[in-house]
C-alpha cells in the first residue's frame, strides 16, 4: 500500500467569493423598502384600495425577507473563518435565499385570500390618491432594483475575472442570496404596476372588479417566481449537483486522459460549497501500478472550481491503496 499526504484544502478558496457590495446594497434596499412599506399600507387602508393594500403588505414581507438576506451576508462574513464550518459559510447565504422564497409564497397566499374577500365584498376606493401612492411605490422599487443590479454586475465582474468561461461557470457564479433579494424587488415592482393598472381602470372606466383581479394576478406571478427560487436554492442545500457539467469534466479528467481499459472511475460524489467551488470524493480502479493521487490531483487542477478532492485508488493487483487528497 502506498499513501501520499497532500496539502489540506484552504478555506480562502471559498472566502474569496464574497461580495461585500451585495451586503451593503441589500441592507440599503431593506431600509428603503421598509419606509415605502409603511407608506403604502397606511395609504391603502386610508384610500380603501385592495390592490394598494396588497402591494403594501407584499412589500412588508419583502422588508423581512430582504432583511433575512442582509442577515445571511452578515452571518456568513462573521463566521467565515470558523473552523467548525468544514467548507465555509456560503450556504448560509443560500439558506437566506430559500427563506426569502418561502416568504414570497406566504405573500402570494395572503394576496389571493385578501383579493377574494374584496371581490365578494367591494369597497369604495379613492382612486386618484391611491394611484399617486402606487406610482411612488413603483419608483421606490425601480431605485431598489438599480441598487441591487449594481451589486449583481459587480459580483459577476469579480467572478468572470477569476473563473472559467462557459455556461456552467456562469451558473455556478450565481449569488442566490442576492438573486432572492432582487426577485423580491422585481415582484414588488410588478405588483405596483398591476395596482396602477387596476386603479386607473377603476377610475376611468368604473371597473372596480379590476382591483381584486389584479391582486390575484400578482399573487400568481409571485408564486411562480418563488417556486423557481425554492427549486434553485433547494438543489444547493440538498447537494443535488450530480447533473452539473463539472461532473462530466471530472469524469473526462479521470477516464478521458487515461486508457479506459486501464483506469476506471467507480464512485463519484460532487457537491457545491461556493458560487464557483465544488469538492468531490471519488474512487478509481486501475491496472497502472504507478498511478498516484498526486497525478490525478494535477489533472483535476485544470478546473479551478474543484477546490477539494478526496481520492481513493484501488489497484486490481492489490487490495487497496487509498489517500485523502486536497487541492
Amino acid at each position: 500500500m502506498k499513501t501520499e499526504d497532500l496539502s489540506p484544502w484552504q478555506h480562502h478558496h471559498v472566502f474569496d467569493q464574497s461580495n461585500p457590495m451585495a451586503e451593503r446594497c441589500t441592507r440599503a434596499v431593506m431600509w428603503i423598502t421598509a419606509v415605502a412599506m409603511v407608506v403604502e399600507i397606511v395609504a391603502g387602508w386610508w384610500f380603501n384600495s385592495m390592490a394598494l393594500l396588497a402591494d403594501g403588505w407584499h412589500m412588508s414581507s419583502h422588508t423581512v425577507a430582504i432583511g433575512v438576506s442582509a442577515f445571511a451576508y452578515a452571518a456568513a462574513r462573521r463566521y467565515a473563518r470558523d473552523p467548525r464550518f468544514a467548507f465555509g459559510t456560503w450556504k448560509i447565504e443560500v439558506l437566506g435565499g430559500f427563506a426569502s422564497a418561502i416568504f414570497l409564497l406566504g405573500v402570494a397566499v395572503f394576496m389571493v385570500v385578501a383579493s377574494m374577500e374584496r371581490m365578494f365584498s367591494p369597497q369604495p376606493i379613492q382612486y386618484q390618491e391611491a394611484i399617486a401612492v402606487a406610482v411612488l411605490g413603483l419608483i421606490v422599487n425601480v431605485v431598489c432594483a438599480m441598487i441591487l443590479g449594481k451589486a449583481h454586475h459587480h459580483g459577476h465582474g469579480h467572478d468572470d475575472h477569476h473563473g472559467h468561461g462557459g455556461g456552467h461557470a456562469h451558473e455556478a457564479s450565481t449569488d442566490l442570496n442576492l438573486n432572492s433579494a432582487y426577485l423580491h424587488v422585481i415582484a414588488d415592482a410588478t405588483t405596483s404596476v398591476l395596482a396602477i393598472v387596476a386603479l386607473v381602470g377603476g377610475w376611468v372606466y368604473g371597473w372596480s372588479w379590476l382591483d381584486p383581479v389584479m391582486g390575484i394576478v400578482g399573487a400568481v406571478l409571485v408564486a411562480y417566481w418563488a417556486k423557481g427560487l425554492i427549486a434553485e436554492t433547494s438543489r444547493v442545500l440538498l447537494d443535488r449537483e450530480m447533473d452539473h457539467s463539472v461532473v462530466d469534466e471530472i469524469r473526462e479528467v479521470i477516464e478521458g486522459g487515461l486508457a479506459a481499459d486501464v483506469t476506471r472511475l467507480t464512485d463519484l460524489h460532487v457537491w457545491r460549497v461556493g458560487k464557483q467551488a465544488f469538492p468531490c470524493a471519488l474512487s478509481v480502479v486501475t491496472d497502472d501500478r504507478d498511478l498516484s493521487p498526486q497525478q490525478l490531483r494535477e489533472r483535476l487542477a485544470v478546473h479551478e472550481e474543484i477546490v477539494h478532492a478526496t481520492i481513493e485508488i484501488h489497484h486490481r493487483t492489490e487490495t487497496r491503496v487509498a489517500a485523502p487528497h486536497g487541492i
